[in-house]
């Protein structure tokens, strides 16, 4: 573990150098490999060093950061292109990585919560440094308050636990019957994810968030919460059984609400950001049902989702950069455009309503047979998400490519070679890690 780190540490001066733009990316791609040749694929912890160290569950968190970070610098080319503080950004994109797998990967429960609420200034830093729009300095005020307010209990709630048990590591934690620590605790973790009423930050991060804030944001940040989760629930399995069912009805409930706002939506970066609720509030009511098939369905459906959602706003932010708009009522006729672009919409926006052989019909199909096992009426609600899901996909992909084009451009480009190399390197990993889906359900 300690040669993650020192990689990471040697890697700071880089972001200092001139012109060191693309070799940074190149280090994000080494470190991918050289975490991935280290890990054994046993469900034990490995690799544990201080008090650091990583299972199946973690590991996939870990490979899912480096590689969304890498694939952050390569989509922010032109930040680089403009000289806009380029080496600054360098710098955040990789204290915010660092962070990232620190969280992950930490055994004893201060030091998550420690690196957890580090990992949110880089990103604060990102969208108010790098945003579009001067409202980029509500939305950070919004993301800093929402975590913040709800990650003060947890911080007394770690106090508590410390007394009862005597220690912060993962391992010796057992049943805790008690409503305001699972509250306490858990909170941070469901304004995080988001659930449905503790939502309206993620919205307002993504809109005002440049493209690279975007993708950090959906494809890592919301997935912190999910294995928050995951890590605590061993300690609230007896208030869990008492109180769970109220946060899966609010996560279905929402999620079908949220599919409804998603449908009018006019600004594409505000529509794919309500999938994500939609997506995650299906993702936290398969943990909530302490099962078996909903907490393996939960990481695969993080893993689905980081990779998907990060295509799908690279994808937006391409049509940004020509269009200088993100609303739908502008970008129409694409397909005339950008023919080749019109079948990367066609392929996220496939994978975004969970249609074979992504990623994400696996995690909807173990969260599905999760929910339902656990209620047969929760199947009126994912029947609608599934449905809406689709409608809003469809919706998202038609209105943008087909249509009369906006009268007003006048000179356009078509895609360059490091755009299609990051869709690639998206779309790739979400439709052929379904072939090794076996390792996600090892985990537990």
């Amino acid at each position: 573990m300690m040669k993650v780190i020192f990689f990471m540490l040697f890697t700071i001066p880089l972001c200092f150098k001139r012109n060191s733009f693309w070799l940074n990316q190149l280090s994000y791609f080494l470190l991918f490999i050289l975490v991935f040749i280290m890990f054994s694929f046993n469900y034990n912890f490995t690799n544990i060093s201080y008090m650091f160290g990583y299972d199946l569950l973690s590991f996939v968190m870990i490979i899912l950061s480096i590689w969304i970070c890498g694939l952050m610098v390569m989509g922010s080319a032109k930040i680089f292109k403009l000289k806009n503080y380029y080496n600054l950004f360098l710098l955040m994109v990789l204290l915010l990585m660092m962070a990232l797998v620190l969280t992950f990967s930490s055994l004893n429960l201060f030091v998550f919560y420690l690196f957890f609420e580090i990992s949110l200034i880089p990103t604060l830093m990102l969208i108010m440094g790098w945003g579009y729009q001067p409202e980029r300095l509500q939305a950070g005020v919004y993301l800093l308050f929402y975590t913040l307010l709800a990650s003060l209990p947890m911080m007394i709630g770690i106090f508590f636990i410390l007394s009862k048990f005597n220690t912060l590591e993962y391992f010796y934690f057992s049943n805790v019957h008690s409503i305001l620590l699972y509250m306490s605790i858990n909170m941070v973790f469901f304004v995080k994810m988001p659930l449905f009423f503790v939502h309206l930050w993620l919205p307002k991060a993504h809109v005002e968030a440049p493209v690279s804030g975007s993708m950090i944001l959906a494809g890592v940040m919301l997935k912190l919460g999910g294995y928050g989760l995951l890590r605590m629930m061993i300690m609230f399995l007896s208030v869990g059984m008492m109180i769970n069912y109220v946060i899966i009805v609010i996560s279905l409930v929402g999620g079908f609400y949220v599919s409804l706002i998603c449908l009018r939506q006019v600004d594409i970066k505000s529509l794919i950001a309500y999938s994500s609720v939609a997506h995650m509030g299906i993702t936290l009511g398969g943990i909530m049902t302490l099962n078996y098939w909903g907490m393996i369905g939960a990481l695969v459906m993080m893993l689905a989702h980081g990779l998907c959602s990060s295509g799908l706003f690279c994808l937006a932010n391409i049509t940004y950069e020509r269009m200088g708009s993100r609303s739908m009522f502008l970008n129409k006729g694409l397909i005339n455009l950008m023919p080749t672009f019109s079948l990367w919409w066609f392929l996220f926006s496939a994978c975004n309503m969970a249609a074979p052989p992504s990623l994400n019909l696996l995690g909807e199909i173990m969260l599905i047979n999760s929910l339902v096992s656990w209620s047969f009426y929760s199947m009126m609600f994912l029947s609608l998400m599934s449905f809406f899901s689709a409608a809003y996909s469809l919706y998202l992909y038609s209105y943008t490519q087909h249509g009369k084009m906006y009268s007003g451009m006048y000179s356009f480009s078509m895609g360059y070679l490091n755009e299609y190399l990051l869709l690639l390197l998206h779309w790739l990993p979400l439709n052929l890690l379904i072939l090794k889906s076996e390792y996600f359900s090892l985990w537990l």
